[in-house]
């Protein structure tokens, strides 16, 4: 059976409802930071299970959070960062680093690994796509489709 993982970063305070709305159909929900306020986390919780790790722009109340995480998903190794800079040196066997940041959608395979940021789901910044992720694992083998959520000029 197919597991559908919503892969966001960059809500800036801001859940967008056409993101709540593909978030409500997947089992995962991988959070790379910048989230901002704790009521988006709360509104998150009990859609599906969540991975979330803490942006620069995350103060005191996300103290709490890890700054990096490693996980699997259905045999699938995820590394997770908020800022691509502080990716750990050694990955040992992650198979897909997830980041966020940039507020710019980057999916490239390097090195035998898929390097994803899903660009910023929240307020549209430096004129750029308001973008978000959903990932397909199913036996091990993972598809990624990028989605672009519409917003009025």
């Amino acid at each position: 059976m197919a597991v559908k993982v919503g892969i966001i970063s960059d809500t800036h305070g801001l859940l967008r409802p056409e993101v709540l709305e593909i978030l409500k159909s997947c089992d995962c929900i991988l959070h790379g930071g910048d989230i901002n306020k704790p009521e988006i986390l709360d509104a998150l919780r009990p859609l599906a299970s969540i991975y979330v790790v803490r942006g620069n722009n995350d103060k005191d109340w996300a103290e709490g959070l890890a700054k990096t995480l490693t996980f699997s998903i259905e045999g699938v190794k995820f590394f997770m960062v908020h800022n691509k800079r502080d990716v750990a040196w050694d990955l040992k066997d992650a198979q897909v680093v997830v980041f966020g940041h940039s507020h710019k959608y980057f999916e490239r395979e390097i090195d035998g690994r898929l390097w994803l940021n899903p660009g910023s789901c929240g307020r549209s910044r430096f004129g750029g796509e308001v973008t978000m992720a959903v990932m397909t694992i199913e036996n091990g083998k993972y598809n990624v489709e990028k989605i672009i959520i519409p917003t009025e000029v």
